[in-house]
């Protein structure tokens, strides 16, 4: 049985999708103006195409030397890292399995999300695990409001989670050089808490589940930033165990604030360039930021070519 609420009216879904970015919801509402296969193998195949791209041209920047001279060979560091990895698309399926009841089929189209959503543009991998839910989900209303809702309460539970981390960090900001970016700082952090803020006070016309499934997402999703926070934080001390732990609670406050860049892929890479500027003299913390970075894009870009060749040849079955 399936949990989520009837379909509302038309002019309620337009509402609901007025509430996205207008390129988000002209994206979402195409699948409801298209006939659903024609829809869902353009925009299968047209975005494995872009993800193969997208790997053949970012591999250039990886320098395989750099990245092996620093990987650790503990077991004890692979386990780390492939927990840290997954962990997205684990707390997503259990998310949706609590909504939707969705079998362990779902855990790959969550894996192609991530990858879409990271190597690609954020969002693009909402968009593809909607036509999905849509194609392969014996639903008898549109799961748009839910893929919708997720995403929102991810984002509201992503700013808490970063100013809660601010909050713990505070006390070893004077690490970095960061005097001179103070007011951009308050006026990111006021966006944070005012974007909150804003969804909480207009949940009644932004969200379509119901309170209680709201709450159920929200937890999910701050457990997964807690639980990615700290295997991050975990693999990079197994890397380097002599550096003291303010160090990784002010680059793990960065790496949170770098994640609230809603368009902005390969995050991992962006944050290991403002890493290793701010660091500046720190040779082994910045060497250590950017073998993370290309690490983290090496797996993405062989998950990627997987992914993509797999959908490729399944076409609309992917």
């Amino acid at each position: 049985m399936l949990n989520e609420k009837p379909s509302p009216p038309p002019p309620a879904m337009a509402d609901t999708a007025a509430a996205l970015p207008p390129s988000e919801a002209a994206l979402f509402e195409a699948q409801d103006r298209s006939p659903r296969l024609t829809w869902g193998r353009a925009l299968t195949m047209g975005l494995s195409l872009l993800v193969l791209a997208a790997a053949a041209w970012q591999s250039r920047e990886l320098r395989l030397g750099d990245i092996t001279a620093l990987i650790p060979y503990s077991p004890l560091f692979w386990l780390v890292f492939l927990a840290r990895y997954v962990s997205t698309p684990v707390f997503d399926w259990l998310i949706f399995h609590r909504l939707w009841r969705v079998s362990a089929d779902a855990f790959v189209a969550l894996m192609r999300k991530l990858i879409y959503n990271e190597l690609l543009l954020g969002y693009l991998g909402e968009a593809y695990f909607y036509t999905w839910a849509r194609r392969r989900l014996p639903m008898a209303a549109t799961p748009f409001g839910a893929v919708k809702d997720v995403a929102i309460m991810s984002a509201v539970a992503g700013n808490v989670m970063t100013l809660a981390l601010i909050v713990l960090a505070y006390p070893y900001l004077a690490l970095l050089p960061l005097a001179q970016y103070s007011d951009p700082i308050a006026w990111s952090l006021a966006a944070i808490i005012g974007i909150s803020l804003a969804a909480m006070l207009l949940r009644r016309r932004i969200f379509t589940l119901a309170r209680s499934e709201l709450w159920m997402v929200f937890g999910f999703q701050c457990a997964r930033i807690l639980m990615s926070t700290l295997l991050t934080a975990l693999a990079w001390h197994l890397v380097l165990p002599d550096v003291q732990i303010g160090w990784w609670l002010v680059l793990s406050a960065i790496r949170l604030l770098v994640s609230r860049l809603p368009f902005v892929p390969n995050k991992d890479v962006v944050f290991a360039g403002i890493a290793v500027l701010a660091l500046g003299q720190d040779v082994a913390l910045a060497a250590l930021m950017a073998m993370m970075a290309a690490l983290i894009l090496a797996t993405h870009l062989v998950v990627a070519l997987f992914l993509g060749l797999h959908d490729l040849i399944q076409g609309d079955k992917a």
